[in-house]
């Protein structure tokens, strides 16, 4: 067990894999860790994260065709969203039969840098029965190369995002490291109108203080696609209706909030979308709107990655603080 409110001044380092558009990577960032390299298939992706973070090693590359032997011991957290449609339902849930599924590329990669934390995020549809012995086969690649493997089913909403999307959480701690007990500080969540009513009414719409008691819970999951995937909208007809309940037409993605006089339901703006996945208003998208919508849909929320590295830096500083007290004991005693 480890206490979280110990702190010091230890900086601890993270590698990034399939890195997106900096959803977990900005999280890990506000929680303290440095990043020594982001790995990223997408070139525009890519351009995304140096638009907003010039110093960061961003490496554009396919993820089977990084090296991580150079990083050996000089990374504290392995961290990630490996490629989700691979056990979600629009894509198919194929798993490991999938060539989009990178869990054996990220084992490989904890192998070959060998850091004291692994942390993987994915779909809630990983936790499925389907997947129970591929679970397993993940969880027994990292025990044979020393690390204890746990699970966790998170919900962003818990860490103040106005939206559900459930998460999938995978943390492994390397052999000579102590016991970690999940549990990230959670937020009090906040409803779409509370967080979209000033975006809406950016251009003088008459209706959004109304339109903002309407919306008046969270979100559903959004929803980013991939390239087989068309325009952007926010998913199929079920998800259309609980956007709808909303007070939002989930067919499509606008340019601008709604005019001064617009009748009927608004859709989205891209950054409305990033609000709801709880991006900063500062944080910038490269490319069109299609892209820049489906850089936001697919992130793992900054709020959540946040907490849970929150949680993860601690347990490195109270296990480093406790390494280095049992090296003075065994010196003095010797």
């Amino acid at each position: 067990m480890y206490s979280p409110e110990i702190k010091n001044s230890e900086s601890f380092t993270a590698l990034e894999i399939c890195a997106g558009a900096g959803g977990q990577a900005l999280g890990l960032e506000q929680a303290g860790f440095r990043h020594v390299a982001l790995v990223e298939i997408e070139k525009d992706y890519c351009k995304t994260l140096s638009l907003n973070r010039p110093d960061w090693n961003v490496v554009w590359t396919d993820l089977r065709d990084f090296d991580g032997t150079s990083y050996k011991d000089k990374v504290d957290l392995l961290a990630g969203g490996v490629p989700c449609p691979p056990f979600s339902v629009a894509g198919k849930q194929l798993g490991k039969d999938d060539e989009r599924d990178l869990f054996p590329e990220a084992i490989r990669l904890a192998r070959e840098t060998n850091p004291k934390v692994v942390m993987l995020e994915n779909v809630r549809g990983l936790f499925d029965n389907k997947f129970d012995s591929y679970r397993q086969q993940i969880i027994k690649s990292f025990e044979d190369i020393g690390y204890a493997v746990q699970w966790h089913l998170i919900n962003s909403a818990d860490f103040g995002v106005p939206q559900l999307r459930p998460r999938t959480v995978m943390i492994a701690i390397r052999h000579d490291y102590g016991d970690f007990v999940f549990c990230p500080e959670k937020q009090p969540s906040r409803t779409v109108g509370e967080a979209l009513c000033d975006l809406m009414g950016a251009n003088g719409w008459k209706q959004s203080d109304a339109w903002k008691s309407q919306a008046s819970k969270v979100a559903p999951t959004l929803v980013g696609g991939s390239k087989k995937h068309g325009g952007p909208d926010l998913g199929p007809t079920r998800a259309r209706k609980a956007w709808a309940d909303l007070g939002i037409d989930g067919k499509g993605i606008a340019n601008e909030a709604p005019e001064k006089d617009f009748e009927g339901m608004p859709r989205l703006t891209c950054r409305m979308a990033a609000r709801l996945q709880g991006f900063p208003d500062e944080w910038l998208f490269y490319g069109s709107k299609t892209l820049k919508y489906r850089q936001i849909g697919n992130a793992f929320p900054p709020p959540a990655a946040k907490a849970i590295g929150i949680q993860i830096k601690n347990f490195l500083e109270h296990e480093t603080l406790h390494s280095v007290r049992t090296e003075k004991l065994s010196q003095s005693i010797a």
